[in-house]
């Protein structure tokens, strides 16, 4: 399979304009395979109630029915399940579960076209791609904040983005590579299967079903054509002095040396996102002065410090280092912070007569996984609070089991010292790591 689609990736780097017309053998039963192992063990079922476990139970049965189904045209995707989970700013975000057959089938075809387009996205793309994630689109930021002309940030935002997309750009968009059909009409397939919520069935000619298999990379495409492309075009005909641009998925953050670029860039965006029926957060995207001078040029007009913006889960700040030079400082988003509290307190509610080693095996999982992504350089302060705020809420909730209060701060220490991790950095500073991964 590695060889097949290493000959499929070998042609897509050679030739960039050419359209693959024969990819769904891809699609056979090692793909199938390939692709159910690769999905998560306890996902929630889709409207088929069908589980990981009950599925594994006679597998080898099971992917040569559907391998038949792809192949000769009877496969026929069932609609998602409309389910809504928390963010962290109150509101609820749609989420669509697909049935297990469709996310096998979806993970299989993800596989065979990520060949193709991992030659065709460019670099600054970051979210959904295989061997990049959140925290190499975070190094990449920081190192060109701090290493090129970056005097003002744009922190760009599209409104509901797995929503809004086009499904006949999209098509039109992956026809410029694609030109199986057979390949195409499974993705309309997946596009027009609906989602099931409250006994109906709703389908629309706009959105990819956020949370399928298939709709990262089909937004990633997206974005390619309506973004990147036209981005890395503007910056080399248009843009007057130094930019950057960093994106993942639709979170976008653009760097300049002139504010005069950063306007005109953020103008055309509107009138380009406009016109593939996407549109800009009018709240959530702002135009900052941001940068190694930022502070020194503020401070002389007299109008404070330079503002801040948030990217994957981290607020950024113009700080200075004990050097007293410029310093891009990263911390906790407290509206993050607060939210993962919040789920902690109510958990240990429902856990509160359990054993204490019960719930200290669980409390450390929970914050040896919050630091695995924050413990990253300059946010140990935050990363203190966070495991001070959760020793408080166990003694919280460990004090509320009897009457006799004997959980002080000196036992609660004691105990928290005993199960749950020290706040220490885990990742290099983002130079550094950055270096080793683009050596150029």
């Amino acid at each position: 399979m590695t060889q097949r689609l290493g000959r499929v990736r070998q042609a897509a780097r050679q030739r960039k304009k050419e359209r693959f017309t024969a990819l769904l053998h891809h699609v056979n039963v090692d793909t199938l395979e390939t692709a159910f192992y690769a999905l998560k063990r306890k996902a929630a079922p889709g409207v088929d109630g069908m589980t990981w476990q009950d599925y594994e139970a006679n597998l080898e049965r099971n992917l040569e029915v559907l391998h038949g189904k792809v192949h000769r045209g009877g496969y026929r995707p069932q609609p998602s399940r409309r389910t809504y989970i928390p963010k962290a700013d109150g509101r609820q975000r749609p989420l669509a579960i697909a049935a297990l057959e469709d996310k096998i089938v979806q993970g299989a075809c993800v596989m065979t076209l990520n060949a193709i387009y991992e030659e065709d996205f460019l670099g600054f793309s970051y979210g959904f791609r295989p061997a990049r994630g959140p925290h190499d689109a975070l190094d990449a930021l920081s190192a060109a904040i701090t290493s090129r002309k970056v005097n003002h940030i744009l922190d760009a935002d599209v409104r509901d983005f797995f929503g809004s997309v086009s499904q006949d750009w999209l098509i039109r968009f992956l026809e410029h590579r694609i030109g199986d059909k057979r390949i195409i009409r499974l993705i309309r397939k997946w596009l027009k299967a609906g989602i099931l919520e409250d006994g109906i069935v709703t389908v629309a000619d706009r959105g990819t079903g956020q949370g399928s298999v298939i709709s990262p990379l089909l937004g990633n495409i997206y974005l390619h054509y309506v973004f990147d492309l036209w981005a890395e075009r503007w910056r080399r005909q248009e843009a007057r002095g130094d930019m950057i641009v960093v994106r993942y998925a639709d979170d976008l953050v653009a760097g300049f040396e002139h504010e005069g670029d950063a306007r005109r860039f953020l103008d055309a965006m509107r009138e380009r996102f406009e016109a593939f029926a996407l549109s800009l957060h009018p709240e959530k995207t702002r135009l900052i002065e941001f940068g190694r001078r930022a502070a020194a040029d503020r401070k002389e007009r007299g109008v404070g410090r330079p503002e801040t913006f948030t990217f994957l889960g981290f607020t950024h700040i113009c700080g200075k280092s004990r050097r007293g030079l410029f310093q891009l400082q990263r911390k906790t988003r407290r509206d993050r912070m607060r939210a993962k509290l919040q789920e902690i307190k109510v958990e240990l509610r429902r856990r509160m007569h359990q054993t204490i080693p019960v719930q200290g095996r669980w409390l450390k999982q929970v914050v040896t996984g919050h630091f695995a992504y924050y413990a990253v350089p300059t946010n140990s302060r935050a990363l203190s609070a966070f495991r001070h705020y959760v020793t408080d809420l166990w003694r919280r909730t460990l004090r509320r089991r009897s009457q006799k209060d004997g959980f002080t701060w000196e036992r609660m220490t004691k105990l928290t010292d005993g199960w749950l991790p020290p706040p220490r950095i885990l990742h290099p500073w983002p130079d550094q790591r950055f270096a080793v991964k683009h050596p150029r």
